[in-house]
């Protein structure tokens, strides 16, 4: 995200040139809402990095090029490349994020422009492409481009959470480490100060977020915080974890077949065509939706509290329609 909002900028301040608009620090700063230092800082690199031949002209206050034919450097890629990036612009639609959108749209226009090749637009893409969740969560954009920007650098915030599980708020002192998209809903995963360890919350139910007091120094490596994502089944995380096994019917079979539930899960057809399913989870609620999802065409061969669960969950159901 970073990456294309400074891209943008500088597309900014070389259209600003070419305009004859002499754009200067304080223009750019307002331009993008960040302080005079970082619009000079995005200045400097422009001269030093990419070879901009900025020249400062004082009577005008302002910017303007000693070689009026200099461009910002292009950026050369296949055909097939270009549609990948077009692609993850389409598939960002499940970011609720209109500034990160924006600046990734006018980063690939920027592209597509100078390509002669791309016989395609973004704005023509709606037609072709689509992403659509069902039952997700909703998330504040506020609260999605804080998390972010404080996942990107790594920086401690204080947030007020809401469990629906307890019908409680609690405030945490968390240090953002994964930003996790399972099923259209947001997870951010997190080292949380008050249980010394991690966990996982749903941006929805965040509430506030603001800078946290003091700081968290803690270093937890990316490989733990994979690991703890593809420990159990869906989102609900614990250190035990057990083998939950179903058997599907012989008619779903082919359905679940081709369904990943998780990495570890283990998949064998018996002799009547049934499949039979064994994954690890923590917890029994996520994957007690799941059963009740598939009705009468599955069944829990193990363990036996989750299927003594299941069939307390059916007697209230049978309750509810006799």
């Amino acid at each position: 995200m970073a990456s294309a909002i400074i891209l943008e900028r500088f597309l900014w301040f070389h259209d600003q040139i070419k305009n004859n608009k002499h754009p200067n620090t304080t223009t750019l700063a307002g331009q993008f809402e960040i302080t005079g230092k970082t619009a000079q800082r995005n200045i400097d690199f422009m001269r030093n990095r990419l070879n901009a031949p900025l020249l400062y002209v004082p009577h005008l206050r302002g910017y303007t090029y000693e070689d009026n034919t200099w461009e910002l450097p292009g950026l050369w890629l296949h055909e097939d490349e270009l549609i990948s990036l077009i692609l993850s612009y389409r598939l960002a639609a499940a970011v609720p994020d209109r500034e990160v959108k924006s600046a990734l749209k006018t980063f690939l226009n920027h592209i597509i422009a100078n390509h002669a090749s791309a016989h395609f637009s973004i704005d023509e893409l709606s037609d072709k492409i689509s992403v659509r969740n069902i039952a997700y969560a909703r998330t504040k954009e506020d609260i999605f481009h804080r998390l972010l920007e404080d996942l990107l650098r790594s920086r401690p915030v204080q947030i007020e959470y809401y469990s629906p599980h307890n019908d409680q708020s609690t405030t945490r002192d968390i240090l953002p480490l994964h930003l996790l998209n399972y099923m259209g809903t947001w997870h951010i995963i997190a080292h949380c100060n008050v249980k010394k360890e991690l966990r996982d919350f749903v941006l929805s139910r965040i509430k506030t977020v603001s800078a946290c007091a003091g700081s968290i120094d803690v270093h937890v490596p990316a490989s733990h915080v994979k690991d703890y994502i593809r420990q159990t089944f869906g989102i609900f995380h614990g250190k035990e974890t057990m083998e939950v096994c179903l058997r599907f019917a012989k008619d779903i079979a082919p359905w679940i077949a081709e369904q990943s539930w998780h990495p570890a899960q283990k998949v064998e057809t018996d002799k009547k065509g049934r499949h039979c399913l064994t994954i690890p989870v923590a917890d029994f609620r996520e994957i007690k939706r799941e059963i009740l999802r598939y009705g009468a065409q599955v069944e829990v061969v193990s363990p036996a509290a989750l299927r003594n669960e299941v069939k307390k969950e059916i007697e209230k159901m049978k309750n509810i329609y006799s």
